[in-house]
């Protein structure tokens, strides 16, 4: 696990999650692999009566200084207990085409 994913774990503890998991996807994405791109799955009771962008927001702020300096994006996942199933139902990431591979 790299020094950028364990800070990702570290901060959002203070969510509790009942389910965390963080996938580096930087290898998916154009240019040099690096610890930049990350999915984040992550089930907890601070989601519970939350609509989407407040849940996201949560989570943008306590990443607040990884997404300043090293982490380019996040696919995030977020669920309340209630609506946690399983690991299935979580879309992939789709491959991305970067700045230089766009088609214009």
């Amino acid at each position: 696990m790299s020094s950028v994913q364990q800070s990702i774990e570290t901060r959002l503890s203070a969510l509790s999650p009942l389910h965390l998991q963080i996938d580096n996807e930087s290898h998916m994405h154009s240019g040099p692999a690096s610890d930049s791109h990350f999915k984040i799955t992550l089930v907890s009771d601070a989601f519970s009566g939350l609509r989407a962008v407040a849940r996201h927001q949560k989570v943008y702020g306590l990443l607040q200084e990884e997404l300043q300096g090293p982490v380019h994006a996040l696919a995030l996942h977020l669920y309340a207990p209630d609506e946690w199933q399983d690991p299935a139902q979580v879309p992939a990431s789709p491959n991305c085409m970067g700045g230089s591979k766009h088609d214009h």
